[in-house]
């Protein structure tokens, strides 16, 4: 499936639910609370409004009777808690990436963003249609867990430096903070990587913890202030082409929605991953505008250092897959899935 085509049928599904789920069968329907945790400070660019827009959404199309609320990161647990909370149904809800969770499982990165990756469309595509679901799904269920996709960013940036990267002997014993399998490949190159949470990484920046990091699109990355730190801003994001953010649910609470409720998350959580997705791919040319207005220097990775960070993922994956059984479960399916996708790629779009 391309993403022109996800994205009209979560728009579609948002309509139908907007207007026949949140009229009779609402009524019918007991409120339902549901306390839903933050990844991301509620001030983060794009982030931000989009975990306000769910749980606003949330409320609307279910007449009221889905009656979620957002807490800031740390409100009601530490934010590195999130998982083990809603295990055991101590907490109700997360908006979050499944990347944070790789202490449980190295696969649970596979469903949040994948190094050297496919774009959006092919992403979900896989995701949706291609075998990646079922899997997601079958994970997540050994932790009482339900989850879904319920967010999509398009590429990221490949991280903020003191000091321009001439060759990988720069890389080398550098202190920075990294997200998902991308660290395992920056750990190989001879960085000391470390995963903070969002609201973490300015100060550790400014007070030297760390000497560089990555986080997310430009936007995100501007309203979090990087720039008045490191003046070397790096691209392209090979480590995340495409990120998929998740609503995760205690099975405990799960279990008091009714069918009609759980739909109306479901069809939200579309509606809520065609929102970011376009919304974020419509305001990074202004933020990449504003930081180099800043002083900041712009850098795109030369072929030599992208073919060595391509390299060293290859030798990653198949440790991995070595490793952990879920993960290559998830990374043979990924795999045959972008094989036959290919195919249609080299002849249905234009070669630049």
């Amino acid at each position: 499936m391309t993403f022109k085509h996800w994205a009209a049928a979560a728009a579609l599904a948002g309509v139908v639910v907007s207007g026949s789920m949140s009229s009779d069968a609402s009524a019918q329907d007991k409120k339902v609370r549901m306390n839903m945790a933050g990844a991301f400070p509620s001030t983060t660019g794009l982030l931000g409004p989009t975990q306000a827009y769910l749980v606003d959404t949330l409320k609307k199309v279910s007449g009221g009777s889905i009656d979620a609320k957002f807490f800031e990161p740390g409100a009601l647990v530490p934010a590195g808690q999130y998982f083990d909370a809603i295990s055991t149904g101590s907490l109700d809800s997360a908006w979050t990436v499944s990347g944070f969770f790789t202490g449980k499982d190295i696969a649970f990165a596979m469903y949040a963003a994948v190094p050297f990756g496919p774009e959006a469309g092919e992403y979900m595509g896989w995701m949706n249609h291609g075998g990646g679901r079922k899997l997601y799904d079958d994970l997540h269920a050994k932790y009482n867990i339900v989850a879904m996709p319920c967010g999509l960013i398009a590429p990221e940036a490949s991280g903020w430096f003191r000091k321009e990267i001439k060759g990988p002997e720069d890389l080398k014993g550098l202190k920075m903070r990294f997200f998902g399998l991308g660290a395992n490949v920056m750990q190989k190159l001879g960085v000391q990587t470390q995963l903070l949470q969002a609201g973490e990484i300015f100060q550790a920046l400014q007070l030297g913890t760390i000497d560089a990091t990555e986080f997310s699109m430009p936007v995100m990355d501007l309203t979090l202030g990087f720039h008045q730190v490191a003046k070397h801003y790096y691209f392209p994001g090979w480590h995340q082409m495409s990120t998929i953010n998740s609503l995760y649910i205690s099975k405990a609470k799960w279990a008091e929605f009714s069918d009609t409720q759980k739909e109306q998350i479901r069809v939200t959580c579309d509606a809520t991953m065609l929102r970011q997705f376009v919304e974020g791919e419509s305001v990074q040319g202004k933020a990449i505008k504003e930081i180099q207005s800043k002083g900041v220097t712009l850098h795109y990775w030369p072929k030599d250092m992208l073919a060595l960070y391509r390299k060293t993922w290859d030798e990653v994956a198949k440790e991995q897959a070595e490793k952990s059984p879920e993960f290559k479960k998830a990374w043979e399916s990924y795999s045959a899935f972008r094989a036959d996708y290919k195919v249609w790629k080299d002849f249905g779009y234009l070669k630049e």
